[in-house]
């Protein structure tokens, strides 16, 4: 039987997460001018994918304040249009009324934000500069060979009205899936609705977030202290994902050689080999964050992000505004 004095004991210091403390953490940074900061800033673009609407990105030579700023305003600040308001004229299913509505709201749907201005308070009934509708009408019944249709309703059955001149303005307005499923339906049962879109942001509710994920983490980096070869080296490759560690022939033995540390993310596997922890180090990049953005659908994340930084900088307009007015 084990006792507590036969459990290994792993300190922080020794599996690379321990800090002394950064020079901010500590208040030691230096000051840095705009021009500074111009020549360390960059932004580079490692991935799109048009398909599924997400982009990775690498954000350098800024700090986690203004890193962590945009990323919030990615969740919460930029507009999208959403299902806010329905009138349910009849719903004969089993899932009670507000259920059903609260899974309609949540359906992203396919258009451009920007083409829309943000509805008054007091107008209730919207415009077709402000106001998309949907309508959603269906009926469970069997067909000839007694087989049930419409008893799966989907997103795809929400159908647009046009308002006023937006057929002419608006030709592909709709859900951005059409296969979410809403309801499952028996013979005789019958949803009929209508649905109005405004604009608004992802603070006011999530449904209006204009992204489904929106994170970033610190460039993982992997330091070999000492050369590492054979089956060490072998074993310290098994310890990464693929591609971290690269295997090569020297002098007809194999050779443990950093590959792409980018991969890296929360190995710590190889501080369990006595052999190798103490020729390893795996840390991060300071300032120099991998970012990624998957959009929702509505919006191209391409377009998401340099609008979030304008909304920053607007952000920090009104900020130095308000303290020229107190004279500060």
């Amino acid at each position: 039987m084990k006792t507590e004095s036969d459990a290994k004991v792993y300190k922080l210091k020794q599996f690379s997460v321990w800090s002394d403390g950064s020079e901010e953490a500590n208040y030691g940074a230096k000051a840095k001018t705009v021009e500074d900061l111009m020549k360390e800033f960059q932004i580079k673009i490692m991935k799109i994918d048009e398909e599924n609407m997400d982009m990775e990105f690498d954000m350098i030579g800024i700090g986690p304040p203004i890193a962590n700023a945009i990323r919030r305003i990615l969740l919460a600040e930029i507009p999208t249009m959403a299902i806010d308001k329905i009138h349910l004229y009849n719903n004969t299913t089993v899932i009670p009324d507000e259920v059903l509505t609260h899974r309609i709201g949540l359906v992203p749907i396919k258009v451009d934000p920007r083409l829309f201005v943000s509805k008054a308070n007091d107008d209730e009934e919207g415009t077709e500069e402000d106001t998309i509708q949907f309508e959603l009408k269906v009926k469970c019944h069997k067909d000839e060979k007694d087989k049930l249709k419409g008893d799966k309703v989907t997103s795809g059955d929400l159908k647009f009205v046009p308002i006023g001149n937006q057929k002419e303005l608006y030709d592909d307005i709709r859900p951005v899936h059409k296969d979410i499923l809403l309801a499952v339906l028996k013979q005789g049962h019958e949803i009929d609705l209508k649905a109005f879109c405004y604009k608004n942001i992802g603070r006011e509710h999530a449904k209006f977030s204009p992204v489904v994920v929106a994170t970033y983490r610190l460039h993982p980096q992997l330091r070999l202290l000492d050369r590492i070869t054979g089956q060490p080296a072998r074993t310290l490759a098994e310890c990464f994902p693929e591609g971290v560690i690269k295997i090569s022939k020297k002098d007809g033995e194999d050779v443990a050689k950093v590959a792409d540390a980018r991969k890296i993310k929360c190995a710590r596997n190889v501080f369990l080999h006595d052999e190798l922890k103490d020729n390893v180090e795996v840390c991060t990049v300071k300032n120099h964050y991998i970012f990624t953005v998957e959009s929702a659908g509505a919006v191209a994340p391409e377009v998401l992000v340099p609008e979030a930084i304008n909304i920053l900088k607007e952000k920090c307009r009104f900020f130095l505004s308000e303290l020229k007015a107190l004279k500060m």
